[in-house]
């Protein structure tokens, strides 16, 4: 579920959402560099290499932790671009956690969902790798025990652009928030779909 509350002065959203994890997803490979240079080996077209969420989660921890070494980085993409299941945020904070302890850093949890936080609201929780009620902009996190159901997941040949979504003039911006935990049931509605129903007709409503 994702509800939308408000928009804030900065642009951020103010939104209530509840993260599952699913036992899927990429695969991401790390070689330690001793020159400083970091190098993702894998293209995607329309996304220039130091766009890529990937290099810049790790360009940040290296400018942040002063680190002299480098990586080269290869990812087996399994989860559809612009799905909006979180392939990006999470392979951020598995970069994240993975140059953490190959660079022998020492950065507690807190400190890299902080960093994470500076390259999307998303990776926070991806950080932690636990399911979790978020408030906030999904930075403020509640640890839950959802159910583990097994999920279908339906890939229309369009990537949704989460910029675009939330800009969209015709958002719901006011739902009311959800004041008792756990989520209860019959509030699994995301705010979300009608906007991307109404612009890429391969999405159902």
């Amino acid at each position: 579920m994702l509800h939308i509350l408000g928009r804030r002065e900065d642009g951020y959203h103010e939104l209530q959402t509840l993260f599952q994890f699913l036992d899927y997803g990429d695969e991401l490979t790390f070689a330690v560099r001793e020159d400083g240079v970091i190098r993702l080996h894998t293209e995607f077209d329309g996304v220039p290499h130091d766009s890529n969420l990937i290099v810049r989660a790790a360009k940040k921890l290296q400018e942040q932790s002063g680190c002299a070494l480098g990586i080269d980085i290869w990812i087996d993409k399994i989860l559809p671009m612009g799905g909006g299941i979180g392939g990006g945020s999470s392979n951020a904070a598995t970069t994240l956690l993975g140059l953490n302890h190959l660079w022998q850093l020492g950065w507690d949890p807190d400190r890299l969902a902080a960093l994470g936080l500076t390259l999307g609201a998303d990776v926070p929780v991806f950080v932690r790798g636990h399911a979790a009620f978020a408030e906030g902009v999904g930075e403020k996190l509640t640890p839950v025990e959802p159910d583990e159901p097994w999920y279908v997941v339906l890939v229309p040949q369009v990537s949704v652009s989460t910029a675009e979504i939330f800009s969209d003039p015709l958002l719901t911006r006011n739902s009311p928030p959800i004041k008792v935990r756990p989520v209860p049931k019959g509030n699994s509605r995301n705010d979300c779909l009608p906007v991307v129903a109404r612009r890429y007709a391969d999405v159902p409503n």
